[in-house]
């Protein structure tokens, strides 16, 4: 049985990124960043792909000079996956991927020059139908705000958004989206919850330069959570130094554990103690590793002994309690008994098949098989 989220979101101006909605009642989006050179196309699009695999709904690439523009419009006819170029002083790049079929520009409007350069590219996003992404960033902030509050702060942020804002209210551009990254918890989050109040666009959020896997998970974890359970937020992009398949992965865990949307396998885990019937962390472990290419959204229960197992394991959709024997739990009743050696197996088995039968129900048309299960 799902939980409901208890969430009520921000409302906000939708915009389209590609085929993805931001904003709005939309669901959250989930993006990463390439961290392959733009010019290497063939790696790039490997990458592009390889977080597609796992659930990404936007992709943003870096694009610092006409050669990776070029190279952007090879990649963008390779993918099928929104995409966002990250530009920044050179307004000709933004011209020209616009050209190339870029889904978004990230782009600072007062940081590519004179109001005429700033109008083109403007021009350009509303005839292809392009929203623009403002990203303001607490390492480069302008150098009078700098002065102005002796150090980034929220207001700091604040005012450069408004700034690059204001811009584009002048220009009649209201699709766009605003990001205020700090790599301070504290001080993004307060940002944030200054501009959700004094602009209707859609928020990208993130702790920019969260740190490694582990600790910027954390941090992100925190710093996300914070807003996204205040419901401010319409897209999230963790940023990880780390793989960047992983910022995906944490991206829906982050949403998955405050029930705001589900994708992949949520598992219920018991940490173990020396009551456990079989070993709870291996078996976790294992299950991580071979459902990695699930996205359909499943609560999966493992918990070791008969304690708290029968109660997790029922208001799971597949369960596991140990106990003398086990027992596995299919849609809250008790199903068979497992043997230790054959638990993983079986809790894959049993999986699999839950999802072929709920495709087989909403599209007995078309079946598509996720993974042997036999």
């Amino acid at each position: 049985m799902e939980s409901p989220s208890y969430v009520t979101r921000r409302v906000s101006r939708q915009i389209m990124v590609g085929n993805v909605p931001v904003g709005g009642d939309a669901p959250i989006a989930v993006q990463s960043m390439t961290n392959t050179e733009t010019c290497d196309v063939a790696a790039t699009v490997g990458q592009i792909k390889a977080l597609q695999d796992v659930g990404a709904d936007i992709v943003r690439v870096s694009v610092p000079s006409m050669d990776a523009a070029e190279a952007f419009g090879q990649i963008k006819q390779q993918v099928t996956i929104p995409l966002v170029a990250d530009i920044h002083f050179d307004y000709k790049i933004a011209l020209r991927v616009a050209e190339l079929g870029v889904d978004c520009l990230r782009i600072n409007p007062g940081n590519i020059g004179r109001e005429d350069r700033v109008r083109q590219v403007v021009d350009s996003a509303r005839d292809h139908g392009i929203p623009i992404r403002i990203g303001v960033n607490a390492g480069s902030l302008e150098k009078d705000l700098q002065k102005k509050y002796g150090e980034p702060t929220p207001e700091a942020l604040v005012e450069s958004a408004m700034r690059h804002i204001d811009i584009l209210d002048r220009l009649n551009y209201p699709d766009f989206k605003v990001s205020l990254k700090a790599s301070d918890v504290f001080m993004t989050v307060h940002a944030y919850r200054k501009l959700a109040t004094q602009i209707e666009q859609p928020l990208h959020l993130g702790i920019t330069e969260a740190g490694g896997l582990r600790s910027g998970s954390v941090k992100s974890a925190i710093g996300l959570g914070m807003l996204l359970a205040e419901g401010i937020g319409d897209t999230i992009r963790v940023s990880l130094a780390a793989d960047p398949v992983e910022e995906i992965r944490v991206g829906f865990d982050i949403l998955k554990s405050l029930r705001i949307r589900n994708k992949g396998i949520n598992l219920i885990a018991c940490p173990s103690c020396s009551r456990q019937q079989f070993d709870v962390i291996s078996t976790v472990n294992a299950l991580e590793s071979r459902l990695e290419d699930i996205l359909e959204p499943m609560d999966v229960a493992v918990i070791g002994c008969i304690v708290n197992g029968p109660g997790e394991a029922k208001s799971a959709a597949i369960g596991l309690t140990g106990g003398e024997p086990n027992l596995l739990y299919v849609d809250g009743k008790p199903n068979h008994k497992v043997e230790n050696e054959a638990l993983v197996d079986e809790l894959e088995r049993e999986i699999r098949q839950r999802i072929v039968r709920q495709q087989q129900i909403s599209n007995p048309e078309k079946i598509i098989p996720i993974k042997d299960i036999s």
